[in-house]
């Protein structure tokens, strides 16, 4: 029986601190800011399908 103890406070030591990394990484992220979505290019999306079927040579 006492190994089985030993074995569950290791096993919750070890949760308590990827819990706790876990939630110093959330923080640290949530600190730098608020994020913003990737540039949209200012090409429309159907010139650059037509010039890549082009380039490919692929009839549709």
């Amino acid at each position: 029986m006492e190994r089985s103890k030993i074995i569950a406070y290791i096993t919750g030591g070890i949760s308590i601190i990827l819990a706790l990394a876990y939630l110093l990484i959330v923080s640290l992220l949530d600190f730098r800011g608020e994020m913003l979505p990737a540039p949209v290019s200012q090409i429309p999306s159907t010139v650059l399908v037509k010039n890549i079927v082009e380039n490919l040579s692929v009839n549709l």
